[in-house]
């Protein structure tokens, strides 16, 4: 699971990730709003972290900033901003969840464990599809009835994220924008090539077609 930290307490970011690593986490950290954005639209994670009251652009502005350019990655605020309106504004910019500073470390890992039930996101990186179809991510690996075919790390990637937001309908560009970031995005044919192939290998009955919305992994 590959975590963004955005903390501008150099002591308070440092024991934080210390403690995420050592859950067997891939932290990535930022001390202000610019430098956590530039990284967003850069890399791809699975959960953000964002303080509030960081320099530059503060975690509401930052989260609603990602959200309007359709990046939905799950966001806990950790912040002692704590009056309700704050609490009510954190989640109107689209946070999963809050944490009140001070808070012990234990309660950032059980919202941490909340947030992989929700979203699911699996601890390491097999993926189980179906009893008999597998996902290796390490090795961009479909195990299907034991056969290993191998497929694109960009194939592997689009359907690892239909899997991580099943059951609702996601759209080529959400596609280009939480996969591709600030790579070339591809064509949209060329997304759509990527989801044949994948439909050939695991099955039409996995990857739903949403006439004019996109697609829908079907668990």
């Amino acid at each position: 699971m590959k975590i963004l930290l955005m903390e501008d307490d150099l002591l308070l970011n440092e024991i934080i990730e210390e403690h995420l690593q050592s859950k067997g986490y891939d932290v990535v950290s930022a001390y202000s709003g610019d430098e956590a954005q530039d990284i967003v639209y850069s890399q791809t994670f699975d959960l953000l972290l964002l303080d509030v009251n960081v320099p530059n652009i503060n975690g509401f502005d930052l989260l609603e900033d990602l959200r309007d350019k359709d990046i939905k990655t799950a966001a806990i605020f950790i912040t002692s901003a704590n009056m309700m309106d704050d609490i009510e504004k954190g989640f109107k910019s689209g946070c999963d969840d809050y944490i009140k500073k001070p808070f012990e470390l234990k309660e950032l890992d059980l919202r941490i464990e909340n947030i992989k039930r929700l979203y699911n996101i699996s601890p390491s990186s097999h993926i189980q599809i179906a009893e008999n179809i597998l996902l290796d991510k390490d090795n961009l690996l479909i195990n299907k009835n034991n056969e290993r075919i191998h497929i694109a790390q960009k194939e592997c990637d689009v359907l690892a994220y239909l899997i991580k937001n099943k059951n609702k309908p996601v759209s080529i560009d959400e596609l280009s924008l939480n996969i591709w970031a600030y790579e070339e995005a591809p064509i949209a044919s060329t997304i759509r090539t990527y989801i044949k192939n994948l439909r050939k290998i695991i099955g039409d009955e996995y990857i739903l077609n949403i006439r004019g919305v996109g697609y829908r992994f079907n668990s």
